[in-house]
């Protein structure tokens, strides 16, 4: 018994350990999400010019966003996120943005691609009351752009480009993504 527990965590780190790997250990344990959520693989993540993305975040972020935090969470990182409350806090959103901007587009840091519009199906003062509860911008399925948003089978919400955004953490509502300011606060393209 304590071997096949120690194959099965060798197994698990062994596969673990390189972007192909994590597909099989996925596929392997069959996780995913239901529709509508769009599912990527491991591979849209692996190693690019600039990290896991061809290019470097914007210069010039929306809502004062650190351009040096950002790279750092968009581009080399798969686990880090900004501080609880930077959207808050070290941001100016809720100076800039308020019920009278209507509905918010949130493009990629990197690309500029419109990822997530918001709000959307609900009120200003239920996104941000949202937000505020869990520390980080929530979106709902409505206020993603599948066309550039994949979710990986462990939740881990990206751009198709590359781009680490933040993570699905379902709730009693349904999918509620959980996204890092930097990684969305980029100027159209």
């Amino acid at each position: 018994r304590w071997m096949r527990s120690c194959f099965l965590a060798c197994l698990v780190l062994l596969l673990s350990s390189s972007c192909a790997g994590m597909n099989v250990l996925n596929q392997l344990l069959g996780k995913g999400f239901a529709a509508p959520v769009v599912m990527g693989t491991e591979e849209m993540m692996c190693q690019k010019a600039h990290g896991t993305s061809a290019v470097p975040v914007q210069s010039n972020l929306r809502w004062g966003c650190d351009e040096q935090t950002a790279d750092k969470i968009c581009n080399y990182n798969r686990h880090y996120a900004e501080y609880s409350g930077y959207w808050e806090r070290s941001a100016t959103f809720l100076q800039e943005e308020s019920e009278a901007s209507g509905e918010i587009t949130f493009y990629d840091s990197n690309t500029g691609k419109a990822l997530f519009y918001g709000p959307r199906d609900r009120t200003w003062a239920e996104f941000v009351r949202e937000s505020q509860a869990h520390g980080w911008p929530s979106f709902r399925d409505s206020e993603v752009n599948w066309d550039f948003v994949r979710v990986l089978p462990n939740g881990e919400c990206i751009s198709v480009d590359g781009t680490h955004l933040g993570h699905n953490l379902p709730d009693g509502r349904g999918n509620r993504y959980c996204i890092n300011l930097v990684s969305v606060a980029g100027r159209p393209a």
